[in-house]
């Protein structure tokens, strides 16, 4: 429950300071605070998500205690990274180089990068470690700050660099207010070890990597819409891209946050094969929300532009986000159901070939594609990149001999989502509203409830009976090994002991 109300607060606070900042900036300042939002994500993920993929991968409670140079080599790399990146804007800003940033959004974009890297960081290391009250702690406070500071740099002075301040700013007070159960003891600085930090970067970097080359699309892809069209145009674009992402991977990324690290405890404690069982398990839980979510969020999208999109974005912004949802839907199942198979592994290497599959993809729909009086070709050369990569890692990710969730699970997922369409469907025909848009949720939500429970997807009624259950505080059911795999083990413990017996 604590990770779900998490969840929420953090799914919220990303889709309301999007939409105010946006409102209060106008679609050309959005469009600067769009870019600029986006270099620090690149900024984040380029410097520091390496770290917090190890600590998700390496770090956990036993560690803590036996191993404390694991976390003073992460601290201390986190560190040295955020002074680098320091100098490389000071250096940057005092260039004289004209970028299409001013050099004082150029450093805020940086900043806020560091400080969302330390806000990942952070909650990494208190899921690894199933602090699930400091998790919350660091989310609600940094996520109230950030809609007072960053949408209030917007509302109050209108300006793209002090509403990325915000950002940074929350970050700070929610770590100051709850993070002190985070620090270790025997972790200070200086107790690193490099050649705990090269295997760290060569486990992380080839995911960061891929990442990257997956960020350089939409980033990418806003510079040309600016360059063809204006920063008009590209706030436009960019809107329906970030509110799209910030719904369906604030959703993921929070089931992800404990999704992995039961996979990496199952390893841990019970070996590979468990950890497989886990992540096909794993797979089908984001699955059965993402897919319902993408559907519901196109169904929905009339009355939801209607009551909740700032004025001078709609009508674009359904267009725009219409086009890219099925890309972004793939994104997302990429990003946390088939790269979790390559980071268990420990082979991340095929990640970076279907990041550049993807790019060539959206280089060359952009090329093919027809251009019309706006971005919308941009918006489809996005999608069919992000198909092509999903397609692509699918393929890679077979070479491992995953355990895959059962047919049967898959195939009711879609049909219960197919079913939500269905009757949903009819009612984007009518006037857009506050009534229309709940009796679309309300609809939608039971019917894909009901089916969830009565085709049992992703375990439903295991779900429902641990959570309200009399044993409401049991926990669920470990996932098991294929059918396949389990005999293997068994065959293998028969050897073993004939072995001994002999």
């Amino acid at each position: 429950m604590i990770v779900g109300f998490a969840f929420a607060s953090n799914a919220l606070f990303n889709f309301l300071v999007g939409l105010f900042v946006a409102k209060f900036l106008g679609p050309a300042e959005f469009g600067r605070f769009a870019i600029a939002a986006a270099v620090a994500v690149m900024v984040n993920t380029a410097g520091f998500e390496w770290i917090r993929l190890s600590a998700v991968r390496f770090y956990s409670q036993r560690t803590r205690l036996e191993r404390p140079e694991i976390r003073a080599t992460l601290d201390d790399c986190f560190a040295a990274l955020a002074f680098i990146v320091s100098l490389v804007v000071l250096a940057i800003t005092l260039s004289g180089v004209h970028l299409v940033l001013s050099p004082g959004l150029l450093a805020m974009a940086a900043t806020a990068g560091v400080a969302s890297g330390l806000y990942d960081y952070s909650t990494a290391l208190a899921r690894a470690r199933f602090l699930d009250k400091t998790y919350m702690g660091v989310i609600i406070i940094k996520n109230s700050l950030g809609l007072v500071l960053a949408v209030g740099g917007a509302w109050w002075f209108g300006s793209a660099a002090l509403a990325l301040a915000g950002v940074a700013l929350s970050v700070a007070g929610a770590l100051i207010a709850s993070g002190r159960s985070l620090i270790d003891r025997g972790a200070g600085p200086n107790h690193g070890r490099w050649p705990l930090a090269k295997d760290f970067m060569r486990y992380g970097l080839p995911f960061v990597g891929a990442s990257i080359l997956f960020q350089m699309i939409p980033l990418a892809n806003r510079a040309l819409v600016s360059g063809l069209y204006g920063f008009g145009e590209t706030g436009q674009f960019s809107l329906a891209n970030d509110i799209g992402v910030r719904v369906l991977s604030a959703i993921a990324a929070a089931m992800d946050v404990l999704l992995f690290q039961l996979a990496v405890r199952a390893e841990e404690a019970h070996g590979p094969a468990r950890a497989r069982a886990q992540l096909a398990d794993n797979m089908a839980s984001v699955f059965a929300i993402i897919a319902p979510t993408s559907v519901g969020l196109w169904l929905i999208l009339p009355s939801f532009e209607t009551l909740i999109v700032p004025e001078a974005f709609r009508g674009p912004f359904a267009r725009y986000l219409t086009a890219m949802l099925p890309g972004l839907f793939s994104f997302v199942l990429l990003q946390y159901t088939i790269s979790p198979m390559f980071q268990i592994a420990r082979r991340p290497s095929p990640m970076i070939i279907v990041a550049i599959a993807a790019c060539a993809v959206d280089a060359a729909l952009i090329l093919l594609l027809p251009r019309g009086d706006d971005a919308h070709f941009f918006a489809l050369a996005q999608t069919g990149a992000q198909i092509s990569g999903l397609i692509a890692a699918v393929a890679f990710a077979a070479t491992l001999r995953p355990q895959w969730p059962p047919l049967r699970d898959i195939a009711a997922i879609v049909a219960a989502t197919g079913a939500m369409a269905l009757v949903g469907a009819p009612l984007r025909a009518k006037a857009p509203g506050i009534i229309l848009l709940i009796e679309q949720a309300a609809l939608g939500v039971a019917t894909f409830g009901a089916l969830a429970y009565l085709l049992d997807i992703a375990r439903t009624r295991a779900r429902l009976a641990a959570l309200f259950g009399k044993n409401g505080d049991a926990p669920l059911p470990p996932a098991r090994p294929s059918a396949e795999t389990a005999s293997a083990q068994a065959v293998r413990r028969l050897a073993g002991t004939r072995a001994r017996s002999s």
